[in-house]
């Protein structure tokens, strides 16, 4: 009897980590039945999409999914510091993973635990790995230009003990492993510059990255070329693009409601609408909504808009669907942009992308939507909200002519405490859509180079493809380690 191969992933507890997770799972499974899989669900007190997503997925073979869930009382215990609460979140789960190890199969003569794969938030349970006497990978979710940038950024911290604190709100340009063009500083994710807590688990983390077997990166060697050739120590992994084409979880329509959104694409001219769509955790107040309904109407251009209402001040939570839009819009704007527009709540991303009607997406730069966007050939718009985004829109505009501006330099408080939130324009907002929109020669080089990019998102997973033959590598090496 062959023996199996077993793979524990610990993705970290928010829907768009666990979807590429089980997406990156799946791919692993289908190329090799030698392999099987535990993913280790963790879940935050509160709601990020994680149980309704794995509600809404059928039966996948070799895959389970075991919830380590830890106890409310543990968790309260750390709640109060929200600069070390995620990291404790994570600790607190070691138990949790031993006691499964503890109590699993892998001891049966025909299954044998071939490692961990690791989300680039949950390297504390690399000591877990180690215990067991396992190599841990990580599955990084975000692209090797970002991965580049940590890794620079950690070197300057912790072997040149310089203090990148001074880079926050400064005019000085970076040179950055992975870059051709000078990076302004003013682009560089708040994480890198704050003198935080937070900052310093990050990069501890980072740090602990290094320590790993390998690391998976959900990128392709065509998209990412420099950043990639700048990364050599652990063994990377490009297997992207992973792109989940069953969209379900947290705020997903009824079919109902997606049919409508579709069927009114289908009614609009091929290339003509612009989408806009901020992520799952994307929202607006009602002074900028106003703003973007603006520019909207005077761009002219055919639009559907996903508009979410935030969650409560100061709370972190998911945004939701307003029960009528008509009262955080400018009045009359539903009834003079009917013909033109569709204004919708939670959007399926992945089919308004792949349908011909759009010719441009106002995106938050999160890296799965600038992957599903690049998969279907649509040029961004770039408005970034949190975490890396803004480097990923500079990448976009900069680094790979795929995207045009409506701000790359955009910050919104991930906590929703921001007491001063940047109100962007609309004839800046109109400007951005018109560019993305146009039909003249520099649009025609985005367009075309976007087309040529979905070409080669196609390529890169098929027989014969850049990532199809890194995943193989991949197998191999977890296979070696049963051996």
């Amino acid at each position: 009897m062959t023996t199996k191969a077993e793979l524990v992933f610990i993705p970290s507890p928010a829907a768009g980590h666990l979807i590429s997770a089980v997406e990156i799972a799946k791919l692993i499974l289908n190329r090799d039945e030698r392999l099987c899989i535990s993913i280790l669900i963790m879940k935050l007190p509160m709601d990020f999409g994680i149980q309704s997503y794995i509600e809404s997925l059928s039966s996948i073979p070799r895959l389970q999914f075991v919830d380590i869930t830890v106890d409310e009382t543990t968790i309260a215990g750390f709640m109060s510091n929200k600069e070390t609460f995620f990291m404790n979140f994570i600790q607190s789960h070691k138990p949790k993973v031993k006691d499964f190890l503890n109590n699993s199969s892998f001891s049966r003569s025909n299954s044998r635990l071939a490692g961990f794969v690791l989300d680039m938030f949950c390297t504390p349970m690399i000591d877990v790995a180690n215990e067991f006497c396992v190599p841990s990978y990580i599955f990084y979710t975000s692209n090797a230009a970002f991965l580049a940038l940590c890794f620079h950024f950690e070197s300057l911290k912790k072997e040149h003990h310089i203090d990148t604190s001074k880079y926050k709100n400064s005019i000085e340009e970076l040179t950055i492993p992975g870059f051709k063009n000078p990076y302004p500083s003013k682009f560089l994710p708040r994480l890198t510059t704050d003198q935080s807590a937070m900052t310093t688990t990050f990069f501890d983390s980072i740090t602990r990255i290094k320590e790993t077997k390998g690391i998976m990166v959900n990128t392709f060697a065509e998209l990412e070329p420099l950043p990639l050739q700048s990364l050599s120590v652990p063994r990377i992994y490009p297997v992207g693009p992973v792109v989940n084409f069953k969209e379900g979880g947290h705020g997903r329509n009824s079919p109902s409601e997606t049919e409508s959104i579709i069927k009114w694409l289908d009614d609009q001219p091929e290339s003509s609408v612009v989408f806009l769509c901020f992520g799952s955790m994307g929202s607006f107040e009602i002074e900028q909504i106003n703003e973007i309904a603006i520019a909207l109407e005077c761009s002219g251009h055919r639009f559907l808009w996903s508009l979410r209402r935030p969650p409560p001040k100061g709370q972190i939570g998911l945004p939701s669907n307003y029960e009528n839009v008509e009262e955080v819009l400018p009045e009359g704007f539903i009834e003079r942009t009917n013909e033109v527009g569709k204004v919708i709540g939670w959007a399926p991303q992945v089919a308004v992308l792949s349908h011909p009607a759009v010719g441009g997406f106002v995106s938050h730069c999160g890296w799965n939507s600038v992957l599903e966007s690049l998969y279907f050939g649509v040029p961004i718009a770039t408005w970034p909200l949190h975490a890396e985004q803004q480097m990923n829109a500079f990448e976009l505009v900069k680094e790979l002519g795929l995207g045009v501006e409506i701000r790359m330099d955009y910050f919104k408080d991930f906590h929703g405490n921001d007491e001063n939130v940047e109100i962007v324009g609309a004839k800046e907002i109109e400007s951005g859509i018109r560019k993305l929109m146009a039909n003249g020669d520099e649009n025609e080089i985005i367009r075309r180079k976007a087309n040529e990019m979905k070409d080669k998102c196609n390529a890169a997973m098929k027989e014969g493809g850049s990532s199809y033959a890194s995943l193989g590598l991949l197998i191999e090496d977890l296979i070696s380690n049963i051996s």
